[in-house]
């Protein structure tokens, strides 16, 4: 795309493939906590933030910290795989001199601890997590501060998501989006907010994005 030098990611079931084993993990911590979670119900309150699911599912707010917790223990020796090609079509985007970086709701610990594990720490010059901002998805601060610790403007930049929030929130930060279908339930509407770009996989990227 002309103008964009920087690409910044989602993360979970946008480069890595963790629906499964997310909702897996999502279904035994509510059930810890007396909440029965079917797939089609978590399919209806989907969200990539995940306060926004506990507070459909009633949760208590004074839990939320605690389902956090647990999550992550339920996650702990959980192994998702990178997407298909997601190494090949990173290191070709960085080889044609793209800046990427990752904006995400995910838990800074277990994060970077998949990232350093698929050898990724040197490919990415920002990554912001959950911890990092005090507005969750959609809300853009999680992208001003990626772009921010870049030095980069928003008119070179675009979002590469799998939800409607991601597309959301790129769009309130004024950077192009592009949508890649993923496992995660609301991937499907993905179309109805009308990203800038939409495609079946992450290697399609790199039919638009040519070397610099």
């Amino acid at each position: 795309m002309k103008g964009v030098d920087t690409i910044l990611f989602d993360w979970d079931g946008t480069l890595i493939d963790t629906a499964p084993y997310s909702f897996e993990a999502f279904q035994r911590t509510l059930l810890d906590l007396g909440i029965t979670v079917e797939i089609e119900r978590y399919e209806k309150v989907y969200s990539p933030n995940w306060y926004s699911m506990y507070q459909a599912l009633e949760l208590p707010e004074n839990q939320w910290q605690i389902a956090d917790d647990l999550w992550l223990h339920h996650y702990a020796n959980v192994s998702a795989p990178l997407v298909q090609d997601g190494r090949y079509t990173l290191d070709e985007l960085r080889s044609r001199g793209y800046c990427l970086g990752i904006v995400t709701s995910g838990t800074q610990s277990r994060v970077r601890r998949e990232i350093d594990g698929f050898g990724l720490a040197d490919i990415f010059e920002a990554v912001v997590c959950n911890e990092d901002v005090v507005n969750k998805k959609p809300h853009p601060e999680g992208l001003a501060r990626a772009m921010s610790q870049m030095g980069k403007l928003s008119d070179a930049c675009c979002y590469v998501g799998d939800s409607p929030d991601d597309i959301k929130m790129g769009k309130s930060a004024n950077v192009r989006t592009i949508g890649i279908l993923s496992g995660y339930p609301q991937s499907r509407n993905l179309a109805a907010l009308k990203p800038d770009l939409c495609f079946e996989s992450l290697v399609q990227l790199l039919a638009h994005y040519p070397a610099l």
